[in-house]
């Protein structure tokens, strides 16, 4: 099954600036193959379920490694059984709508 997530992984207890530990995330999404697209307040991935699930976890996982003793992970998940749809698709959808303004 296809989905989409908005990831967001928060270390806690590492200070303000947490871009080290994004960085990493975007690492592992990249070397996964997923599409994916950073955002300023999280990543939305998209690919087959079990693939994005793994990535969801290698980052909560990653960022722990890093040093982070707590991590909160937020996310979103949303899946369509009638037809495929890509972040590009939704993007283009509103642009659309927007051009006729």
């Amino acid at each position: 099954m296809k989905v989409m997530v908005d990831l967001c992984v928060v270390p806690m207890g590492v200070g303000v600036s947490v871009s080290e530990y994004v960085a990493e995330c975007e690492r592992i999404i990249a070397a996964a193959g997923l599409a994916h697209q950073l955002h300023p307040y999280g990543t939305v991935i998209e690919g087959e379920w079990e693939p994005v699930f793994d990535v969801v976890r290698q980052c909560h996982e990653r960022v722990h490694a890093l040093g982070a003793p707590r991590v909160f992970t937020s996310l979103k998940v949303g899946t369509r059984t009638d037809r495929e749809q890509s972040m590009q698709d939704k993007i283009d959808s509103v642009r659309g709508k927007l051009a006729d303004d």
